[in-house]
């Protein structure tokens, strides 16, 4: 494409796309969904930027070439190339690749705009994306080191960019790329460069929701002057007013530690008034759950989200040894085979090994998943050591009962299932991308509970991070609904060494 047809490109309402762009300091606008007022209103902002994509951006999202609002997208060939490589399988980067090639055909099919002018995004997002796609259509020259001078794919993308930066000195011109050394040779060489962040829930983990609050030491003071209360089911709830109210979620807990500790579940929240509900102790013996008790707060908290029928999502999050797989065994093991709400415990999680792979396992799906599910085994064990009483055979009798009410089934077959009545358990969950988590959670029938356990701290995954991670999407997108909660688990119960080394290593 003659590269001076971007400077000709069709601007409605504002000045020439060649007009200088102004230092700004917000974020990327496909980071920021806000775009500006006059961009929602149909107008395009003198400063449009030209964004250059990468291949991976558009393999690991393929809606990302509706994500610039209102600046323009350019793709090199080099990356319809390799979109075209890696069409072939059927892996998600494949899938991603078939399904941006799609996106690209209908673009350039529906017929709004030409080769020249570059082809209007907002048919295909009812006016979202105020930008044009622009295709390379010729080869192009630039002047990039030597060093880093050779015909490789990223380096190629690179020299396009370049040539971009030189043919428009009026336009910003940005390199978005999820490969780290790629954003670092173009910011060597003196080229705009970011990573995609539409994806990212959060640009900082620490703000993630914990699901509960401290309760600040005023809180009756200025929140119990025509307070409410009355009993439900064995259970104290609390009708409040005050300032504190309209921030609070549906589900949250709250607590207050002192003299006289209080620990209570948001049941309702409506303005300036909420309704807290006091909360199960199961601290207590004999409240146990299949013999386990709740050893701090945080796992009182998650027993009470995992024995509540009435949450269909539960999220717990915690580092390692905070009891996440233990309370989730022994809740559904309660619930399934004493009180029979669930009909079986289906346990699953993805396989991607810390280490080397070990390659192909002999056997069926489940013996094919035995060796990834270790944690299983090993809170089982625990779990089967409960019962004093039993004796040897009685315990045996256990085990095999509860085997037979455990099923652990690999994530590849999960597609098109639906399970009823069974309780869920997604383990490892911050290894899932968001949509490989969409896909497990509406396997979800009449009845069923979804309980996904992880550690953001302990991605396996290539290019997933703690602000792409599916267990932070929805942690964040299910907050505040009335069937779900959440628990971030912080004190470690596991041992002294664990705790030790958590802290120190």
């Amino acid at each position: 494409m003659p590269n001076d047809n971007l400077r000709d490109s069709p601007r409605s309402g504002a000045g020439g796309a060649d007009e200088p762009a102004p230092e700004s300091s917000e974020a990327p606008m496909h980071r920021k969904r806000e775009a500006h007022g006059g961009a929602r209103a149909g107008r395009r902002p003198a400063a449009v930027k030209l964004f250059v994509l990468d291949t991976n951006v558009l393999m690991h999202d393929p809606t990302s070439l509706f994500r610039f609002e209102e600046h323009d997208v350019y793709l090199p060939m080099v990356t319809l190339e390799e979109l075209d490589d890696n069409k072939k399988g059927m892996s998600e980067v494949a899938r991603n690749a078939r399904q941006a090639s799609r996106f690209l055909d209908e673009i350039v099919s529906a017929g709004d705009g030409d080769i020249e002018s570059g082809y209007a995004l907002k048919g295909k997002t009812h006016g979202e994306a105020l930008g044009r796609l622009f295709l390379q259509t010729h080869a192009v020259s630039a002047d990039i080191p030597d060093s880093v001078a050779s015909q490789k794919a990223d380096n190629v993308i690179l020299g396009v960019a370049m040539h971009l930066k030189e043919r428009h000195p009026k336009r910003q011109v940005v390199l978005v790329s999820k490969d780290i050394n790629m954003r670092i040779k173009a910011h060597a060489i003196g080229l705009a460069a970011e990573d995609y962040f539409n994806d990212k829930v959060l640009e900082d983990t620490d703000l993630l929701y914990t699901g509960m609050l401290g309760l600040p030491e005023d809180f009756w003071d200025r929140h119990g002057k025509d307070v409410e209360s009355w009993q439900e089911h064995g259970r104290t709830l609390y009708r409040v007013k005050g300032p504190l109210c309209p921030a609070l979620l549906v589900n949250q807990f709250v607590f207050h530690e002192g003299e006289r500790p209080f620990y209570a579940i948001v049941k309702d929240v409506k303005g300036r008034t909420a309704t807290l509900q006091t909360l199960k102790d199961y601290s207590h013996h004999k409240n146990n759950v299949w013999g386990i008790t709740s050893r701090n707060r945080e796992q009182n908290f998650a027993l009470n989200l995992l024995m509540d029928p009435e949450v269909d999502f539960v999220t717990l999050l915690g580092q390692a040894g905070t009891g996440k797989t233990l309370l989730t065994l022994a809740a559904g093991l309660m619930q399934t085979l004493e009180y029979k709400v669930y009909s079986e415990i289906i346990m699953t999680r993805v396989t991607v090994p810390v280490g080397e792979d070990i390659g192909f396992l002999p056997g069926t799906e489940e013996e094919k998943m035995t060796p990834w599910m270790g944690a299983l085994e090993d809170n089982l064990d625990v779990l089967m050591k409960t019962d004093d009483e039993a004796g040897d055979w009685g315990r045996a009798a256990t085990a095999d009962l509860i085997r037979s009410r455990i099923k652990v089934k690999s994530l590849n077959f999960m597609r098109g299932r639906t399970f009823i009545n069974k309780y869920l358990i997604i383990d490892e969950a911050q290894n899932l991308t968001p949509k490989q988590m969409k896909t497990l959670i509406t396997r979800a029938g009449p009845g069923t509970k979804v309980v996904c356990l992880g550690n953001i701290a302990q991605i396996d995954t290539p290019y997933l991070t703690e602000g792409s991670s599916g267990l932070t999407y929805v942690v964040d997108r299910f907050k505040g609904w009335s069937h779900s909660g959440h628990v971030t688990l912080t004190r470690g119960e596991r041992s002294r060494l664990a705790d030790h080394a958590a802290e120190v290593l």
